[in-house]
């Protein structure tokens, strides 16, 4: 399903660390720019909506779900893109809670779609161990066989 899909579209990244949490959302995006799902305005926009809002998107201690309104410049096709980060990207130095390793990027042109996926995103990650594993992989095949583990997420 959901991570299997990822790694048939070319949407994952594996990165060791980042200067700053705005080199870690840009990395996200390489994925979905590549694969024509998004242009740099898109990352753009996301940046200035975590510099207003603060990091909102850090949804859960190490997850971070980038993404901007609907609407938003710069994107082309609805999609997720995946990023495995080895050392912490700190939001909030002030508070470790805000600190993330996996990055699921959302770009939306098509609401349905976009509802469709952070539904899936929101069910894999409700799972802790799933969440666990995840923090664990370091390519395409370990993301895999996370996915088989779980019967196919």
């Amino acid at each position: 399903m959901l991570l299997r899909e990822l790694v048939e579209k070319k949407l994952t990244c594996y990165e060791e660390s980042f200067a700053d949490w705005k080199e870690a959302i840009r990395a996200n995006g390489n994925p979905l720019k590549r694969e024509g799902y998004i242009e740099d305005a898109y990352l753009d926009a996301v940046i200035a909506c975590v510099e207003k809002y603060g990091p909102y998107i850090v949804i859960i201690p190490n997850v971070a779900m980038p993404h901007s309104t609907e609407g938003a410049p710069g994107v082309l096709k609805t999609g997720i893109g995946f990023m495995k980060v080895e050392e912490a990207v700190h939001f909030d130095p002030n508070d470790p809670e805000k600190d993330a390793r996996l990055f699921f990027m959302l770009a939306s042109n098509d609401s349905e779609a976009h509802l469709n996926n952070i539904m899936q995103l929101s069910e894999l990650l409700s799972n802790d161990d799933l969440v666990n594993d995840l923090l664990t992989v370091k390519n395409d095949e370990e993301l895999l066989a996370v996915a088989d583990k779980y019967g196919g997420e």
